[in-house]
């Protein structure tokens, strides 16, 4: 359990470092140049293979009873995060209604997984996830100040994300067991 914490850790705090140290951020740049991305890889990197071992190591002990047959509920949710990922990158409408839409995905990809399981490893990976996400959010908004709506996209773009998240969904399903040593539920 130890190891998926200090994933969850790492991952937060080297996200944290622009929002919380942008003048440490400055001259890590200012000294390192392109080697600032390749550490910021590399400690991201570290953090997804701690989070991913650290899962598959930890023995799941049941804090709470999850939904009983979340699986629908689980799928849509995850659609709609994959969505979100791909709406953050170019141009989309879900922009014009949600500032951060990859961190809105992260908070619905952990608030479907919470939904479908109830041990402790899901709380700390996505419980901890949801927290760096909302934390983002609030972090960015303050530093950025009013937030200005992009104009309206063609739906068009929209309706690829969406297709692309639900093949993305499909290659997910088959995956997951690989991934986290688990399948998706589905009943």
């Amino acid at each position: 359990m130890n190891m998926l914490l200090a994933g969850v850790i790492l991952w937060s705090g080297v996200h944290y470092v622009p929002g919380f140290l942008p003048n440490v951020r400055a001259n890590l740049i200012e000294k390192m140049g392109n080697g600032y991305r390749g550490l910021f890889s590399i400690l991201i990197i570290s953090s997804i293979l701690l989070m991913v071992f650290g899962w598959r190591a930890s023995a799941p002990e049941y804090v709470y009873e999850p939904l009983e047959n979340p699986a629908q509920i689980t799928s849509i949710l995850m659609i709609m995060s994959f969505y979100l990922f791909g709406a953050a990158n170019g141009p989309s409408n879900a922009k014009r209604y949600i500032r951060h839409p990859m961190l809105t995905g992260v908070i619905v990809w952990g608030i479907g997984h919470l939904i479908a399981n109830g041990d402790s490893r899901s709380i700390i990976l996505f419980g901890g996830m949801i927290i760096w996400a909302v934390s983002e959010i609030l972090i960015i908004n303050k530093r950025e100040g009013e937030w200005e709506k992009p104009d309206a996209s063609p739906v068009k773009s929209d309706i690829i994300k969406l297709i692309i998240a639900i093949v993305l969904y499909g290659v997910i399903v088959f995956a997951h067991p690989y991934i986290a040593g688990v399948p998706v539920m589905v009943s």
